[in-house]
Formats: structure tokens, C-alpha cells, sequence
């Protein structure tokens, strides 16, 4: 882990330096959350931010080749909150 030391504005303002942006993999016009913690400590988190809806697809292939009707699904389900499922 390497320590990086900012320099605060007579406004009060940080600038965080090139190398702490790209580490967080914040790019210009994110945004990020400070979290403030106890003993003046606060955590830096960017915010993330949407994903091209290219980024789920697939999410739920069936990749077993194994198919259920509706009626199977739902005894299946019943069945697990009977205890009944197998494990």
C-alpha cells in the first residue's frame, strides 16, 4: 500500500492527485463518497456507475442444457419449504 499526502486550499478544497484517481478508477465526472469514520478518519469510495446493459447479457444462460416447466420449478419450490429438497 503506498501513502499519498494531498495538500488542503486555503478554500478548504483537496485535489486528489492523478495516481489516487486511477488507483480508485475514478475518470472525470464520476463522483465518489467519503465515508467519514471515527478518530478523523474517513474512507474515499467511488461511486459506481451504470454498466452498458451489454454487461448482463448472459447472466442467466442455462449452461447445464437442463430444462424445468413451471409446474417442476414450483413443486421444487414447495418442496424446499416442506424441507423436503434435496441437498
Amino acid at each position: 500500500m503506498a501513502m499519498v499526502r494531498l495538500k488542503v486550499t486555503a478554500k478548504g478544497q483537496v485535489t486528489l492527485k492523478k495516481e489516487v484517481l486511477d488507483h480508485l478508477g475514478i475518470k472525470p465526472g464520476d463522483e465518489i463518497d467519503v465515508d467519514l469514520q471515527p478518530q478523523r478518519q474517513a474512507m474515499i469510495h467511488p461511486i459506481s456507475g451504470k454498466l452498458p446493459i451489454e454487461s448482463v447479457f448472459g447472466m442467466f444462460k442455462n449452461t447445464t442444457g437442463k430444462s424445468y416447466s413451471i409446474d417442476e420449478i414450483n413443486e421444487a419450490i414447495a418442496a424446499s419449504y416442506a424441507g423436503e429438497a434435496e441437498q
